[in-house]
């Protein structure tokens, strides 16, 4: 549980620590634990001032056990997998499936799902443009599944979708082929008819991203009572010498003049890191029924994109070449505009930690009555003579890993729900050190103390509000935006076991 808790801490840190000043914001998500609560557990928040990260994940049962160092959790790199499929069942009656794919990955003997991809409509030969990124240790056993579906319905649940087959092999077989094709399977080891998945590696090790704002000028019609329904595809030239499919724009509806939204790919998604290398543009309308109707296509390079600026867009024509055989006046199918390419850099927590940024870590614990009486066993707040209950578990489990990015390890200790002496008012922000004018505590040892001696002299109550908490943290993390450094991220770790009274 520990090493888990330890994988989801970082990973979240990693996803949150672009939020902070001057650096380019990120939406993808890594690393989703799928655990269930135990039914009397207390509930981990995890958040900075923006916001509040809810982790359904970790269940804290037994004594915990010393937590170790996490270099050993470090991941050697990030690799990109790109997935197609071939020749996929056809489970649908009237139309060809509507596939996508999940992938699992094994942990603890047991398959937990990581991601999945978009819906390919009516395809059976999907090429996914949704990437699958995975943190690759070279020193462990990293077994995947790629299981391929047929979207039935909007569930979220894979048994409400037709099965189309699956694939399992090692993270490490995928990463030394760099590309492998292989049989699907269905569940009794068959052969999923003549289904065949392909799977490409690519090392993420460039961190520059790319983010292009593209537009498009008088169209080719393709819809017989209305326009067209245009949308972009990207791709780069494989070691195969085939073109790969990189990304896909949203669809514009109902116009010759499109306007996509802005989108960020990394740099060696869509070039290898060569802005030298000729990248392919297709422009297609939009079908529901998956027989999008080509547009036209061109060639350019990332070199020549980053031409365009805000003031002077960099317009490029649209051509298709049956079009331009046929018709001797043919000019072009439209034009597509670039009106902005910028390259920046997508600084890890790594590099936020070795330029000096330090994490500012406080603790909010829940002393309402709803956690039941301290000297009961079955309280979560329990009295224990052996000396842990499952708030001192969670208090272990993520100070022992936050403490280490902090160069003095002092942290507030903050409580709320519960009546204090000599007056027994209910406070919702107090330091439970009883020092309101120095709540810190040294190190993770120091909060656990405190903790222990807080307990006997305060009253249960509540309700169960966490905003002055969050307002308290919220304050200092303000004082720090007006830094010119971002030196400091704020983290506040809230237990509780109840549920929000003042959520809005």
């Amino acid at each position: 549980m520990h090493c888990l808790l330890r994988r989801f801490i970082f990973v979240s840190l990693l996803q949150r620590l672009p939020l902070l000043p001057g650096h380019p914001s990120q939406d993808s998500v890594e690393g989703r634990c799928q655990a269930k609560w135990h039914r009397r557990s207390p509930a981990l928040v995890v958040g900075d001032c923006l916001g509040l990260l809810l982790l359904e994940s970790m269940a804290y049962t037994g004594t915990p056990s010393p937590v170790g160092p996490i270099g050993s959790q470090y991941c050697v790199c990030k690799v990109e997998l790109s997935v197609c499929g071939q020749n996929l069942l056809d489970r649908d009656v009237t139309s060809k499936s509507d596939p996508f794919c999940v992938l699992f990955m094994e942990v603890n003997g047991k398959w937990v799902e990581l991601d999945r991809t978009e819906t390919a409509v009516n395809n059976l030969n999907p090429a996914f443009s949704k990437k699958f990124i995975v943190d690759y240790h070279f020193e462990e056993v990293q077994k995947l599944k790629f299981a391929l579906f047929d979207q039935d319905k909007s569930s979220m649940q894979l048994y409400e979708h037709d099965f189309l087959g699956e694939f399992s092999c090692t993270l490490g077989m995928i990463v030394s082929s760099k590309k492998i094709t292989r049989t699907l399977l269905l569940g009794n080891g068959k052969p999923a008819g003549k289904g065949m998945i392909t799977i490409a590696a690519q090392e993420l090790s460039d961190n520059r991203v790319i983010t292009l704002s593209m537009a498009g000028r008088k169209l080719d019609k393709k819809d017989l009572f209305g326009k067209s329904d245009p949308f972009l595809e990207f791709y780069k030239p494989g070691d195969d010498g085939k073109w790969m499919l990189v990304h896909r724009t949203e669809v514009i509806k109902y116009t010759l003049d499109p306007v996509w939204k802005p989108f960020t790919v990394p740099l060696v998604s869509l070039c290898d890191g060569d802005v030298e290398k000729l990248i392919k543009v297709m422009c297609y309308d939009y079908d529901s029924d998956g027989g999008h109707d080509f547009i036209g296509e061109f060639q350019t390079s990332v070199a020549r994109m980053c031409e365009a600026q805000d003031a002077f867009p960099l317009e490029l024509e649209c051509i298709n070449p049956k079009k331009q055989k046929k018709k001797k006046n043919y000019k072009n199918s439209g034009i597509i505009i670039v009106k902005s390419c910028k390259i920046t850099r997508d600084f890890s927590f790594l590099d936020y930690i070795l330029g000096g940024c330090q994490l500012m870590f406080t603790v909010g614990i829940d002393f309402t009555a709803s956690n039941g009486n301290p000297r009961d066993p079955s309280s979560l707040h329990y009295i224990n003579p052996m000396g842990t209950n499952e708030y001192l578990s969670a208090i272990w489990a993520v100070g022992q890993i936050i403490q280490d990015y902090d160069s003095d390890k002092m942290f507030p200790a903050l409580g709320f729900g519960a009546q204090l002496p000599p007056d027994w008012k209910v406070s919702h922000e107090f330091a439970i050190n009883f020092n309101p004018t120095n709540p810190f505590c040294s190190g993770v040892e120091g909060i656990v103390q405190a903790y222990s001696a807080c307990l006997p002299h305060i009253r249960f109550y509540g309700p169960t509000n966490f905003s002055p908490i969050v307002n308290h943290v919220a304050r200092f993390a303000a004082q720090a935006t007006q830094q010119e450094a971002a030196s400091q991220y704020f983290i506040l770790l809230i237990i509780t076991d109840g549920v929000i009274s003042d959520m809005d």
